[in-house]
């Protein structure tokens, strides 16, 4: 990434946060003091209110009871275009409009920074052009995104989120339909931008390992509530892959990154394990 230039460190919390779907909680009473500046993990049983949480501190979801905070001040009542230039959200699963072209759907990241008119500027078109190579899909530019494969579906949203251009960004699975390559990519790229610029990034990951290696700050959940939280070395312990996944393992040094590496034991190696 080109840019080298320092982002403000907006402060993201919850307090005694409750979510749900109707009359189904998901989240309850839930604290978090989400690391300024930090790349934190989300990690957690499917089902357990990982992507629920993210939707809670993303404004997308409002609290039944508690509150997120952005700065200080209750995110769901400050204004949508505020939260906007300050908070980039890539939610599970988005739906592109018919026919929109690849560079046509970045350039939405960039509305929150336009005036009532919308006028595009010069710095849109870098914005956009950045976030495009970022994530290798400046040759599909042009491109109609409903004839991308999966994975290149997926490199477009990031990008969108990217061009937002925000100090805080929030993502849902982004390495979903991604083969492992691009995974890499993509988390080496939210690394560029908490070391680069001091962003603040918040991801959901299903990959232990991959979060272990990434995390600054590791989040893991069950049943709505945090288990435990910190740096990877000190959370991903046996005991908590147990607790958290219902998993029997052993966790071994990764050889790359001196990070825990969580090696799985299934009913057919559980001899060998104990030997």
């Amino acid at each position: 990434m080109k840019e080298t230039n320092m982002t403000q460190n907006h402060q993201l919390m919850a307090a005694g946060l409750h979510l749900g779907y109707a009359d189904r909680e998901i989240v309850s009473d839930l604290n978090l003091n989400v690391p300024a500046g930090k790349l934190t993990v989300i990690v957690g049983a499917n089902a357990c209110g990982k992507s629920t949480l993210l939707r809670g501190l993303a404004r997308l979801l409002t609290p039944s009871k508690g509150a997120a905070y952005l700065d200080g001040k209750p995110i769901h009542q400050m204004p949508t275009r505020e939260v906007a230039t300050l908070l980039g959200v890539l939610p599970q699963s988005p739906i592109a409009p018919d026919a929109i072209t690849v560079s046509d759907l970045v350039g939405r990241g960039r509305y929150p920074h336009q005036g009532w008119f919308r006028r595009w500027t010069p710095e849109d078109d870098a914005a956009v052009a950045e976030a495009l190579g970022a994530t290798d899909m400046g040759e599909l530019a042009d491109r109609p995104v409903d004839e991308l494969s999966g994975g290149q579906r997926q490199r477009v949203w990031i990008a969108m989120a990217l061009a937002q251009q925000t100090d805080l960004l929030l993502l849902d699975e982004p390495t979903t339909f991604l083969d492992i390559n691009h995974q890499v990519e993509v988390l080496d790229l939210l690394t560029d931008l908490v070391k680069e610029r001091g962003r603040t990034v918040v991801v959901v990951l299903h990959d232990l390992n991959l979060a272990c290696r990434y995390a600054d700050h590791i989040v893991a959940m069950k049943a709505g509530k945090i288990v435990t939280e910190g740096l990877p070395v000190d959370v991903m312990t046996e005991a908590v892959v147990r607790e958290v996944f219902g998993m029997t393992s052993r966790i071994v040094v990764d050889p790359i990154s001196d990070t825990p590496m969580i090696v799985p034991i299934g009913r057919h190696h559980v001899e060998k394990a104990v030997a």
